[in-house]
């Protein structure tokens, strides 16, 4: 009975402690407007206002949620493996640039064929992305947190020439600006809409979904059973029998996959065509909304509501009370820095106890 007490209290501080991470860095934050003469209340009350003030606030904190959790979930996945994937930023871009080229140069007009295809392919390529960095891990033990950061750029330098050359909008070449974009994607690609004329998208439930999804996969499975064995200690699990580097590969390629699921989703639910920023940190962004979400898929969806928040409502607070967009991303750094030391501390905190009992 104690245990299962000391348990819970342990899963409780657990859940809680990101909570209190994130309300030291907004704490720091009033600091940091009143050096800049800023009222924080005013600040503070347009960041909420401009995150969940309105029903249009609303929906796009839930629009750019969806990218959140898509990455998030990937991210759980990965360090659930017992593998460090920070490059959801090039899986985004690889994964909107893969699609966009299916549904640009494979003209087949049917939303029931294009739609799955996109998408299918958007996670394919998401999936390569990541499983290059889970390959070099297996097979020779090479650092994914390096590889995965040098993808990053690879995908960001490989959208650059695609965007300004082979796939750039005919209409831009013809007008002469050669913006650095897509032409638009065909409608029988677009995802759904679920309250027009907003961008709120069928891709938002199926993120959901596969939050869902990827909880039963981890839990539920013989394969989540053995990624998370893997991850937790993977001597141990090399001891009893379990292929380590293709268990950690695995958690890679799906990480990946999600991540480019993700590229997917924001080119056929919102942009509609590839652009220079598609990824929009998005992907630096999800591995924080995974360590909110206490590296739960199901926690992620919470926290992925909240950094969607933060993201949408500092838009709003820089317009309604002057400050440098330099502000908004600081304060989005204090919440990563202190949501990380908060998880470090949690880890540590077990692994003493562990220790001592």
């Amino acid at each position: 009975m104690l245990l299962k007490i000391r348990s819970f209290m342990q899963k409780t501080f657990d859940a809680i402690l990101p909570i209190f991470a994130t309300l030291l860095a907004l704490i720091i934050g009033i600091f940091m407007l009143k050096s800049l003469g800023k009222n924080p209340l005013d600040a503070y009350q347009a960041l909420f206002e401009g995150a969940f003030g309105s029903q249009r606030a609303i929906i796009q904190t839930v629009i750019k949620a969806t990218p959140l959790l898509l990455v998030g979930i990937g991210v759980c996945i990965a360090f659930r493996g017992g593998v460090v994937n920070i490059g959801g930023e090039g899986q985004i871009i690889m994964g909107a640039l893969a699609s966009a080229a299916v549904a640009l140069y494979l003209p087949i007009p049917s939303r029931l064929i294009m739609i799955p295809l996109c998408l299918l392919t958007a996670m394919a390529a998401g999936a390569v992305w990541g499983g290059i960095p889970g390959f070099l891990k297996a097979r020779m033990g090479v650092n994914e947190i390096l590889t995965t950061v040098m993808m990053n750029s690879i995908a960001v330098y490989f959208s650059n020439f695609l965007l300004r050359g082979p796939m750039i909008d005919p209409h831009e070449i013809e007008m002469g600006t050669r913006a650095a974009q897509t032409a638009q994607m065909p409608e029988y690609t677009w995802l759904t809409r679920l309250a027009p004329p907003t961008q709120l998208n069928t891709g938002t439930i199926l993120a959901v979904i596969l939050a869902f999804f990827a909880f039963v996969l981890l839990w539920r499975t013989t394969i989540g059973y053995r990624i998370r064995a893997v991850g937790f200690n993977s001597a141990a699990s090399k001891y009893a029998g379990i292929k380590v580097p293709i268990y950690q590969a695995m958690a890679m390629i799906l990480s990946g996959a999600f991540s480019g699921l993700a590229g997917g989703i924001e080119l056929f639910g919102v942009q509609h065509r590839v652009l220079e920023n598609i990824s929009a940190n998005y992907g630096f962004n999800g591995i924080v909304t995974a360590l909110f979400g206490n590296l739960h898929p199901i926690g992620t969806i919470p926290a992925a509501v909240l950094f969607g928040g933060l993201m949408v409502g500092g838009n709003k607070m820089q317009r309604s009370v002057q400050v440098h967009s330099a502000f908004i991303d600081t304060l989005l750094g204090l919440v990563v820095l202190f949501v990380v030391a908060a998880k470090i501390f949690s880890t540590n905190r077990s692994k003493r106890r562990a220790k001592n009992e």
